[in-house]
């Protein structure tokens, strides 16, 4: 990595974070072998093609496979630098138990094939501690290879922790653009990692160790949860009340200091979700706040699901429409989302009343199989449904007109509607149906 010579990457990884990755690195001329256990992502690769939406990414993808600069591979190869992006959730133990085992089975694997003068990036989310562990699996694999922090010589390899502040839907653009926290196992693996970034990353790339690193990553997506914990207890704070709570929030944010965010059905997707637990999990005495808000985020989604079904039994006869199950709005990212537990849950109690636009899915999830529930476009269900449930704010449902929705019946989760007449149902109904 040294003058204009250009290292070889490995990207260990290929999901929502990973093939971004690798293909921003290919562009600025690196060549790069992705890693993924799918072999149809491999192969959808190797082809050119994307296997998840995301904006530009096809085009990009397209293009550096095409000039010979990223392939695709189940198998981990020697390279330069290794960057590992797997994911890392939390065990379905009730304690929220990190699991990193995806990280220390894709540190074995690089283990393998590393040579003096190489560079090992960790980007996916961790607990603290992560970076370390690897490198001491690392240590235990090759105890051939000098390992940063373990020895008083210098180390054969560098190690560090960098991870990704993506938007889905803006993720080329921030991957490069965003400023970065590069934590090195030693000032030295920081050093290194920070020049790897520098080819390619426009923002501001910041070292520290790796532990801060990590921590700052959890604080980041704890602190979103916290406040979309309270815009959450307020709508139903303001159900209780019979208030538009998007009308009391509007009100609060003309303060000078204020700026509640929006509520929603809870809380989605495989970080803000999960993240907050990697700190409790490592501090449990010292997170009560952070324990509360994912209570209070967890709960908006029974809210939901008991507002909603108090909706639906109030119109016996009707067809209802869920609108959305992404975890965000305009992506194709189904990880964690409260969207798709309220309409799985409507599914299996109401069966073949219930119809689900998603305009990013071509097929319902697994869990709505034998509930009668059935994929329809938004037009149809404009047609044939009397009841709309909005769960996620795609662009798409934001359109529809007040013409085309002012008989239905409504429960707008996102505040996407305004100007919609609210539905008759008596917020006991709500408490009656959860």
């Amino acid at each position: 990595m040294r003058g204009d010579i250009l290292p070889t990457v490995s990207v260990i990884g290929l999901g929502y974070i990973g093939l971004p990755t690798a293909a921003i690195i290919a562009r600025g001329g690196m060549t790069v072998r992705g890693v993924d256990v799918s072999q149809s992502v491999v192969d959808t690769i190797n082809r050119g093609q994307i296997h998840i939406e995301e904006v530009d990414l096809d085009g990009l993808v397209h293009g550096v496979v095409q000039r010979g600069l990223l392939s695709a591979s189940t198998e981990v190869a020697p390279a330069d630098v290794f960057v590992i992006a797997v994911p890392t959730p939390f065990a379905k133990d009730g304690q929220h138990t990190p699991d990193i085992s995806y990280v220390l089975a894709a540190a074995a694997n690089v283990a393998k094939v590393l040579k003096p003068g190489d560079a090992i990036i960790l980007e996916s989310t961790s607990p603290v501690g992560t970076t370390e562990a690897m490198r001491d699996l690392i240590a235990r694999e090759r105890p051939d290879l000098k390992m940063p922090g373990l020895t008083d010589s210098i180390p054969d390899v560098s190690i560090a922790y960098c991870p990704e502040r993506v938007l889905p839907g803006r993720i080329l653009q921030e991957l490069t653009d965003n400023d970065r926290s590069i934590g090195g196992i030693t000032p030295r693996c920081a050093r290194k990692a920070l020049a790897f970034y520098k080819r390619f990353v426009r923002g501001a790339c910041v070292t520290t160790d790796a532990r801060s690193a990590e921590m700052t990553k959890l604080v980041e997506n704890a602190y979103r949860d916290v406040n979309i914990a309270f815009a959450n207890e307020l709508s139903i704070v303001a159900d209780a009340m019979g208030l538009d709570v998007w009308e009391v929030i509007r009100l609060a944010n003309r303060h000078p200091r204020v700026n509640i965010l929006s509520p929603g059905p809870g809380v989605g997707g495989h970080c803000i979700a999960v993240d907050p637990w990697f700190i409790v999990h490592g501090a449990p005495e010292q997170t009560p706040l952070i324990r509360t808000a994912r209570g209070v985020n967890d709960a908006k989604i029974h809210h939901a699901i008991a507002r909603a079904s108090a909706l639906v039994e109030a119109h016996p006869q009707a067809r209802v429409a869920c609108l959305g199950l992404a975890f965000k709005a305009n992506i194709d990212d189904f990880r964690e989302s409260p969207a798709r537990l309220v309409a799985a849950t409507l599914a299996r109690r109401f069966g073949q009343r219930i119809r689900i636009v998603e305009p990013y899915a071509a097929e319902l999830p697994i869990e709505f199989t034998d509930t009668g529930a059935e994929l329809i476009d938004l037009d149809s269900a404009l047609e044939s449904c009397d009841v709309l449930i909005v769960l996620v704010d795609h662009d798409l449902f934001r359109s529809v007109p007040l013409a085309e929705r002012a008989d239905k019946a409504v429960y707008d989760t996102r505040g996407i509607w305004p100007d919609q007449p609210a539905p008759v149902c008596e917020p006991e109904a709500w408490r009656e149906a959860s």
